[in-house]
């Protein structure tokens, strides 16, 4: 791992995969370090900032890289489930463009396991790794000036259900019921980095 100041208050760890960072995420938020404000994985990368006055970041750059990490940090867990209405405007042109019917492309979608690789773009929009390759589509050439919150979609390697109304140039393939993202609830979010997640096919 390298470990890089960020700003005055932060370190960037570079952990090299994914699977890494999930498990240096879990490895600190479970030591209890001293003040730890945040930690933020990314698909390669933990983010940690920290209170200066409280934490020496010099000292925190080299035990970070020291702590013993968890052998997984969600496969316990049981796989969130979100429930999918699969009526999407784009679901007959990811048939088209994936050479599949647009029932095969829900069987696919719907068949897979994911993995919340990280969090980002918008609060508790989850970036899911683990979409089935066939549907591997790219994103729109012309985004929507505003996605429905509730909206499951895919671009790329990725399946994501966008969690408030927004731009957004991914593929839709349909809707689902359930909230995620409340200020109200603790956690905000069901989703979390190293969550499995499934979907599952719902009556419209």
């Amino acid at each position: 791992m390298k470990v890089h100041r960020a700003g005055e208050a932060g370190l960037l760890v570079e952990t090299g995969d994914l699977a890494t960072a999930h498990r240096l995420d879990a490895a600190i938020r479970a030591a209890g370090l001293a003040g730890i404000v945040d930690v933020v994985p990314g698909e390669h990368t933990v983010l940690v900032t920290a209170d200066p006055a409280v934490c020496d970041l010099g000292r925190l750059a080299t035990r970070l890289p020291e702590l013993p990490l968890p052998d997984a940090t969600a496969a316990a867990a049981d796989p969130v489930e979100i429930p999918v209405v699969y009526d999407g405007a784009d679901l007959a042109e990811v048939a088209e463009i994936a050479g599949l019917t647009p029932e095969e492309v829900v069987r696919r979608h719907s068949a897979a396991e994911y993995t919340v690789a990280y969090l980002g773009f918008s609060p508790g929009f989850g970036y899911l790794t683990g979409l089935d390759e066939a549907l591997h589509v790219p994103r729109r050439e012309s985004p929507r000036t505003a996605v429905p919150a509730g909206a499951v979609a895919i671009a790329g390697p990725y399946a994501a259900v966008y969690p408030s109304r927004s731009p957004g140039g991914w593929r839709l393939l349909g809707r689902t019921s359930a909230t995620m993202w409340d200020v109200t609830r603790d956690p905000p979010s069901p989703l979390r980095p190293g969550a499995r997640v499934r979907f599952t096919v719902a009556a419209p």
